[in-house]
């Protein structure tokens, strides 16, 4: 990871290796905390934060369904990204990923946290492709995992909760060892959910589809692959996709925000299509890359997707 310059956190910019907290603070210990992934690009017009807004949207209602009480507004929090992009500019010359996090800090222990503190950060630094660049040109191999996505019995899936991210890394971890790039969970029913960060989407007979939000969080990357796809004219299908059903596909991919758009040549084993990426994935990364590098920002319905960093 390459470091920045400050953080910020309880609305102050920090030196980066200042921004510490105690051993004993609750989140460490018991996993209740919100957190959001953003990522800024650096277009033509300079540092551009992707869907903003959106991102603090669901961060504080993440905090709302995990009864943490976050101090800042929407506003607020927006404010506090731009602010941080501008006091890293320097230490920036390609794009950027944001991590803010909402979590509860030093001051009780014990299962109960209605009287821990509040703490809220938002750090930034420079980050390349999540999977890899050679995943975003040529895809990546999967690896269907025997973790299940957690049961939304017993988790709360709409909320980017930090506890729910150990299955994820035990999924991650499963894949890795079996020398594959990443993981596919199955949702508690055997349809396919998602993946460990990412949502998932198969192509067949030219039309995209994708897993209803039932088992999964409510991707901003995925609704904006839809937009996207529609614009093309492919038709977007929501239902439940059946593994054996992956196999048959004729193109499949991950999106995220981390991932971006990120073909799959190779689930199980299987081999996806042709075994690259292919012609509509392509299509809509191509797409894609036009909307965050600013070219899309005479259609209205693109105008505020990208928040500049004057």
């Amino acid at each position: 990871m390459k470091e920045s310059s400050y953080i910020w956190k309880n609305g102050e910019l920090i030196a980066w290796k200042e921004a510490t907290t105690h051993v004993l603070s609750h989140t460490l210990h018991y996993g209740n905390a919100a957190f959001e992934g953003t990522r800024a690009y650096m277009t033509p017009r300079g540092l551009a934060i992707f869907r903003l807004h959106e991102h603090c949207k669901r961060l504080l209602h993440s905090c709302k369904i995990l009864r943490i009480n976050c101090p800042y507004s929407l506003d607020e929090l927006k404010a506090a990204h731009i602010e941080l992009l501008k006091a890293n500019r320097a230490d920036f010359t390609n794009n950027v990923y944001i991590r803010p996090l909402v979590y509860l800090g030093y001051g009780v222990m014990g299962v109960s946290h209605i009287n821990a503190p509040v703490e809220t950060i938002i750090a930034a630094w420079e980050w390349g492709a999540y999977l890899g660049e050679d995943g975003i040109s040529n895809g990546i191999k999967v690896k269907t995992s025997s973790f299940a996505r957690n049961p939304v019995r017993s988790t709360m899936g709409k909320a980017k909760a930090a506890a729910n991210y150990l299955n994820s890394q035990m999924a991650k971890y499963e894949a890795l060892a079996c020398g594959c790039d990443e993981a596919l969970l199955l949702d508690e029913s055997g349809f396919v959910a998602e993946g460990s960060g990412e949502c998932f989407f198969i192509v067949r007979d030219n039309k995209l589809i994708t897993p209803p939000h039932d088992y999964t969080l409510e991707s901003i990357t995925q609704a904006t692959t839809i937009e996207l796809a529609k614009d093309l004219g492919i038709e977007v299908i929501e239902r439940n996709i059946t593994r054996d059903e992956v196999y048959i596909a004729d193109e499949a991919f991950f999106t995220g925000t981390a991932a971006e758009i990120t073909p799959i040549r190779e689930i199980d084993f299987y081999s996806i299509g042709s075994g690259s990426a292919g012609t509509i994935t392509k299509s809509l990364q191509a797409e894609f890359a036009k909307l965050i590098n600013g070219e899309k920002e005479q259609n209205p319905k693109y105008a505020e997707y990208l928040t500049f960093i004057d």
